[in-house]
């Protein structure tokens, strides 16, 4: 039976949300998909509920073929297995907790690991049990402090998550691979063009961590890939260091007045005019080793400072320190930080360092020095002297400060080299769409999760741990497909198979409409019907443009000829068809 539009629950709107950031967000509302509940929180119409099915049907389809089967958990689940694995605490702020009457302590679940975990604890006992690969298609909750973009990053979205579980690292591998290769071709299937690439594993912990990035000016990700086929998150990227350099043949640092130069430009500026170089070439702010202040906050609330001494050339990517630091908070030092330790000279800082300061000199902050792997042994440097107005000339990493160890929290820029020497990398934005980690033994060591192998001898499970955000997934599609009057969805994913027009209001046009419908559905169609008797053709056009059915089918003054026209969305194309060959011709479409 097909859908009409004049009983269909929608109202197409006019006037973008005024809270719409991306043409998503403000098509899906206007289209009638989604509605908003709460910052982050949407509800779901049919029409947004036939999309989002089709892609699960997709998900399942290919979950299957890789021999995973589905599960269903909670949203809501107790405290106490997430307080075992120590991420009841480590999640901070970014979960929903609660209490029930009782007293005792719940969350809504922004990843089950633990369940599945425990789950299979309860069940399986043996190596002849596994390997094993269960998931489900289940909402998920985070405390996003900012939610944004509709569905792109929301509080309530919804997850493919999908857990191996095998008692070999080889079937691990064997695992990761079949779900590996499920996602590229889940993904393909859905027409959304993607980039594997290496990525941090966060707080999920593990080994190998992937990420299946969407390319797109919306993307919230940083990646980096080479012409040579190197590709990671920024957060993953590693910096090609420096080999250390032999310091016997440098001259020893020395202090230098350099009035008024708070920053790297001013500094670079003056020592050219001051301070020329004896070789000749200009200095660049390449040449200069900034210090730069962070705040890290543990989950305890306990607060540390930490200085990072980087190339002037660079600053600080708070996401690359965020991984860095992690559970903790990171954020530049404020004001009152630096007033609990007046040693820090805003503008002039040099290398202070726990184990001693600059040319050898007590530090007498204590406060943890670290260094971007680019400042090696050996290597030479313009920084801050510590006192206002004045910097080290000459100062040599490893034999006039030490330092208290290395961290990747500088920017990656373009042109630099890709770490496994693949040549330069370019920067680009994308949408993460999907995440494959290994997850080794972390969650089945904590939970006690052992089987018996082939020598009766216990051992620990090692899982792996697969995800696909479904919600996420729909907007991506919907941000991919479409043009400034509406949505476009691939055929696949389209709410509809065609959407049939009865363009005027004549009886004998309706009738050549139903019974349009009629055969197209018998052809195995699922047909949307705009059978509205009291709306004008334009008011139709405009809400099949912005509903997004790829292939519409006007019914209009033509049929008294035998015709009907064939509108294509994706091409903008609208082609006479004769009436008996539409069927035909719909189904010719590419």
């Amino acid at each position: 039976m097909s859908t009409r539009l004049s009983q269909l629950f929608v109202r197409t709107l006019r006037e973008d949300p005024s809270d719409a950031e991306v043409a998503s967000h403000r098509l899906l509302v206007r289209a009638g998909y989604i509605r908003r509940q709460a910052p982050g929180v949407f509800a779901w119409l049919p029409l947004g509920l036939k999309v989002r099915r089709k892609i699960e049907a997709i998900i399942r389809d290919e979950m299957a073929d890789a021999g995973a089967q589905e599960v269903h958990f909670p949203a809501m689940l107790p405290r106490e297995p997430y307080e075992t694995t120590g991420r009841w605490t480590r999640y901070g702020d970014g979960i929903f907790r609660l209490k029930d009457r009782k007293g005792a302590d719940y969350l809504l679940a922004p990843t089950h690991e633990e369940v599945f975990t425990l789950l299979v604890k309860d069940l399986y006992s043996s190596y002849k049990d596994l390997p094993l690969s269960i998931y489900q298609i289940q909402d998920k909750y985070r405390d996003e402090a900012r939610p944004r973009a509709g569905l792109l990053r929301g509080r309530e979205f919804t997850m493919k998550d999908a857990y191996s579980f095998d008692y070999t690292d080889a079937g691990l591998d064997a695992s990761y691979q079949k779900q590996r290769d499920a996602y590229e071709r889940i993904f393909t299937r859905l027409g959304l063009d993607y980039v594997i690439v290496a990525a941090d594993s966060g707080l999920m912990g593990g080994a190998r961590s992937e990420e299946f990035l969407h390319p797109t000016p919306v993307g919230e990700d940083t990646f980096v890939r080479s012409a040579g086929g190197y590709a990671a998150n920024v957060e993953a990227f590693r910096t090609a260091a420096p080999e250390p350099r032999s310091w016997e043949k440098l001259t020893a640092a020395e202090v230098l007045d350099t009035p008024n130069t708070p920053t790297i430009q001013t500094l670079v500026d003056l020592a050219n005019e001051k301070h020329p170089r004896p070789d000749g070439r200009a200095w660049t702010a390449a040449d200069t080793l900034k210090n730069i202040v962070l705040a890290v906050t543990a989950v305890d609330g306990a607060r540390e400072l930490v200085i990072v001494g980087l190339p002037g050339d660079r600053g600080v990517d708070l996401k690359r320190a965020e991984v860095a630091f992690a559970p903790n908070e990171v954020e530049a030092a404020n004001d009152a930080d630096f007033l609990k330790h007046p040693g820090l000279v805003k503008g002039y800082i040099g290398p202070w360092s726990a184990a001693g300061a600059v040319l050898g000199e007590e530090s007498s902050t204590g406060i943890r020095y670290l260094l971007d792997p680019r400042v090696s042994e050996g290597s030479g440097w313009i920084t801050g002297a510590n006192e206002h107005g004045k910097h080290v000339f000459g100062l040599v990493a490893g034999r006039d400060f030490p330092s208290d160890g290395t961290v990747e929290v500088a920017e990656v820029l373009a042109g630099d080299p890709a770490p496994d020497g693949s040549g330069p990398v370019e920067l680009a934005r994308g949408m993460e769409i999907g995440h494959v980690f290994q997850l080794g033994r972390f969650f089945a060591d904590q939970l006690g999760l052992k089987v018996l192998d082939e020598n009766g001898k216990l051992v620990t499970v090692t899982m792996g741990s697969y995800g696909i955000g479904v919600t996420r997934v729909l907007g991506v599609i919907a941000e991919a497909n479409n043009d400034a009057r509406g949505l476009i969805w691939p055929r696949n994913v389209s709410p509809f198979d065609v959407h049939v027009i009865a363009a005027t209001k004549e009886a004998e046009v309706h009738a050549a409409a139903e019974a349009l419908v009629t055969e197209l559905e018998a052809a195995g169609n699922d047909v949307l019907f705009d059978d509205r008797p009291k709306v004008s053709p334009g008011v139709k056009f405009g809400d099949a443009e912005l509903i997004g059915v790829p292939v519409i089918v006007i019914v209009g003054k033509g049929v008294v000829d035998g015709n009907v026209e064939l509108w294509d969305r994706r091409s903008n194309e609208r082609t006479p068809v004769a009436i008996g060959e539409i069927t035909q011709a719909i189904a010719a479409l590419a």
